[in-house]
């Protein structure tokens, strides 16, 4: 497999990844500019933007839009994240140039029609209404919000519901002007791609671009505390987290191996702790994720009001624990389970345009698949709990807690346990 790398004259990048053997391929755009990028007036803008791109365009209607992919048997979505805004499509070989097109149109040639933007906010207000009855999820925007708060960083994607109701045209307009100059988007294909082809239809649909002016996001700040949402459901949904590091730090790989043996699986001290020999909830799990310039360790779980001060405790004791005990056999384990996860991942086309334009947003090049694994198999158990110790035994943690807990403050109680 052959990773091509192209930059235009303006600063557009265009990298592909040719799959032999398959008849199918993904291509997208993605774009530097999610919810950090965004001033607090704009909270949520890009996430609308994102919706509005697909509601027409100067020569396609948003019908058109659906039709155009569909009509070929493919498909075409987009997503918001903290970080990037991504629009792609999956389509067979023949039909890469058609999907490029249908691309580089909206995103280049949106109208955000003020009727459709009525309709559109209508249904952006339900999810984020769907998002309060989903308390899996939106418990996770409530630990963020704790862990940076005051922050871009820390603020919903979705944007609260009074300000997305403010967004007009103008707001739209001026977001692209802003966000989406030539710099900040990447191209990104894998499959069935032909890179001399896309090179040469990227250079016709966005060579003109000028580049443009932006302002650096504000720096990440991992500052901690507590959010508390009491709610009569069946079950409290907790979340923790302490501070990671970011992609470009050299502990981003012991920060995974870490988070993976903590409760990334049925073997890991979590799930065994936790759930299986004590029973105290269905569902707990330990992740790391990375930004550019910060990150998070988090861990969940859900359980009865009762049995909540039993979890919480036992999470704080296991935490602690692992950052001093974890065995040479549980690093070879998650990293073992990250490896088989990498590679397995990689077999589709998507995950694969979506690799290339990760690691060309963090980077500026595509590490090759053979030196991230190396990156992986350098880290020692040494290294996890030198990486484990230094997170647990410093401040700050976050933690937010929705469901039946009567407002009681627990980070007092994570905090006391860690340190002990």
């Amino acid at each position: 497999m052959t990773v091509q790398l192209h930059r235009l004259g303006n600063g557009l990048r265009v990298v592909t990844e040719y799959m032999p053997g398959l008849r199918s391929a993904s291509i997208g755009v993605w774009v530097a500019a999610g919810g950090r990028h965004e001033r607090i007036e704009q909270n949520g803008i890009a996430h609308f933007l994102e919706h509005m791109a697909f509601k027409g365009t100067k020569k396609r209607s948003a019908l058109d839009i659906a039709e155009a992919i569909e009509d070929v048997g493919g498909y075409i979505n987009a997503y918001t994240s903290r970080e990037m805004t991504a629009y792609y499509a999956r389509v067979l070989q023949e039909d890469v140039m058609l999907a490029l097109d249908v691309l580089s149109d909206i995103v280049l040639n949106p109208v955000f029609d003020r009727s459709e933007i009525e309709v559109e906010r209508g249904v952006i207000l339900q999810e984020i209404g769907q998002a309060y009855d989903t308390p899996d999820d939106i418990v996770f925007d409530w630990l963020q919000e704790a862990a940076y708060p005051d922050q871009p960083m820390g603020r919903t994607i979705l944007g609260e519901s009074a300000r997305v109701q403010g967004f007009d045209q103008a707001d739209l307009f001026g977001f692209v002007g802003e966000r989406y100059g030539p710099g900040q988007l990447i191209i990104a294909a894998a499959g069935a791609v032909d890179h001399d082809q896309i090179v040469k239809a990227v250079e016709a649909q966005f060579g003109h671009l000028a580049p443009v002016e932006f302002a650096a996001p504000q720096p990440a700040r991992f500052v901690g505390g507590e959010r508390l949402e009491d709610k009569q459901l069946e079950q409290v949904h907790f979340a923790m987290a302490l501070e990671g590091p970011g992609y470009a730090s050299p502990d981003f790989y012991a920060a995974q191996i870490f988070a993976t043996a903590l409760g990334g699986g049925m073997s890991s001290r979590l799930f065994q702790e936790v759930r299986e020999k004590r029973g105290l909830c269905y569902s707990i799990f330990a992740q790391a994720a990375s930004y550019a310039d910060s990150g998070m360790t988090t861990i969940y779980a859900g359980t009865s009001a009762e049995e909540l001060p039993a979890l919480v405790a036992l999470t704080g004791d296991e935490l602690r624990k692992a950052a001093s005990e974890i065995t040479t056999q549980e690093v070879e384990r998650a990293r073992v389970q990250m490896k088989a996860g990498l590679l397995m991942g990689l077999e589709s086309a998507s995950s694969r345009a979506e690799r290339l334009a990760r690691l060309l947003a963090i980077w500026d090049r595509v590490p090759s698949l053979e030196e991230t694994v190396a990156e992986l198999e350098a880290v020692s158990r040494e290294d996890v709990l030198r990486f484990g110790a230094g997170m647990v035994q410093r401040a700050p943690a976050a933690l937010a807690l929705y469901g039946p807990n009567n407002g009681a403050p627990m980070l007092d109680e994570m905090r006391a346990r860690l340190a002990a």
